[in-house]
């Protein structure tokens, strides 16, 4: 009897002690999760929506940015942070490497990472803002609001070589694309509605300037192609001068789907999906429905978003994003 009791009294302890660490921190699993900082820094995703508006107000083109931005830093090792991190410590920043051609906006990262440090030190990772504003930066062009778990902890490496790697080239074809996103366990359909971000922003003509000379892709519509060539007539300038990626570059939307239905498609995958037996049809009823891609667009990010991240008690929280904490 006396045993039983003992046996109860330890169960109860046990229930308590995780409550309690439920309720405290959220998740003792220390995985991902909805709300992650409610109690930490209840007010932390509300200040990056305010400090995404307040830039997206100012410069239109941090949305398209900051999104790029979260789609580079989780393809190099997972959703870690690492494109942030600068040369100090004998570390060298990711954004080095070609691939990474016209990354910027980092400091917009950086802005909202001092506001938050200042609100609760050492508390909110780099990586959770960087998808925090992709979601806004979504949201706030037209795009769904997605539901983005939090919890992430912040790498403490970055590699130029592994950028070189595993960023996808400008030309990508439809068979390596989907080879990169079946390995992040992303569907064909949920893949190519993530291509529609493109729907946000522009291309520099140095990636698909090799689409136009000699002679234009045939793919392309004639007078897209001519209008093309026009404003990639100057090789000189293949780094400055660029084209709109779709006919609607500020705001969400599927019109990316439809121009490229239509042979306006800047890049090689751009083209080639809308062609493609296994992505065509995806390309159609995106086209077609906003709706529709809209959700497999928020199932492919949140997905995306979720690889390889480093949670518990890996990594660390940076203090400043650019650099590491030692």
């Amino acid at each position: 009897m006396g045993l039983r009791v003992v046996e109860v009294k330890l169960i109860v302890v046990v229930l308590v002690l995780i409550m309690n660490c439920f309720f405290a921190f959220g998740d003792c699993t220390g995985g991902l999760e909805l709300g992650f900082y409610k109690r930490s820094c209840p007010n932390a995703e509300m200040v990056v929506k305010m400090k995404m508006n307040t830039s997206m107000m100012s410069d239109p083109t941090t949305a398209p940015a900051i999104l790029r931005l979260a789609f580079h830093d989780c393809q190099v090792d997972g959703c870690d942070g690492s494109i942030l991190l600068g040369n100090s410590n004998g570390l060298t920043t990711e954004t080095i490497s070609h691939k990474n051609f016209g990354i910027h906006k980092l400091e917009v990262i950086n802005e909202i990472k001092s506001s938050l440090e200042t609100m609760c030190p050492e508390t909110v990772s780099c990586a959770d803002i960087i998808q925090l504003a992709a979601r806004e930066a979504v949201s706030l062009t037209g795009g769904p609001y997605m539901e983005v778990l939090t919890g992430r902890r912040d790498t403490v490496s970055t590699s130029t070589k592994r950028a070189d790697y595993q960023l996808p080239t400008a030309d990508i074809s439809v068979d390596k694309f989907i080879k990169i996103f079946k390995k992040k366990n992303i569907s064909l359909e949920d893949g190519v509605a993530l291509m529609g971000s493109h729907s946000l922003g522009i291309s520099h003509c140095r990636n698909f300037e090799g689409r136009l000379w000699p002679l234009p892709d045939p793919t392309m519509s004639p007078p897209f192609a001519g209008m093309l060539q026009l404003i990639c007539m100057n090789p000189t300038l293949f780094d400055v001068a660029f084209a709109e990626n779709d006919a609607t570059i500020f705001s969400f939307d599927n019109q990316y789907f439809i121009d490229i239905l239509c042979g306006r498609g800047l890049l090689r995958i751009d083209s080639e999906i809308a062609r493609d037996p296994r992505t065509q049809q995806y390309v159609y009823n995106f086209g077609q429905d906003t709706q529709k891609f809209f959700d497999r667009f928020s199932s492919g990010f949140l997905k995306l978003s979720e690889y390889k991240v480093l949670v518990g008690e890996k990594g660390e929280i940076r203090r400043d994003c650019r650099f590491r904490n030692s």
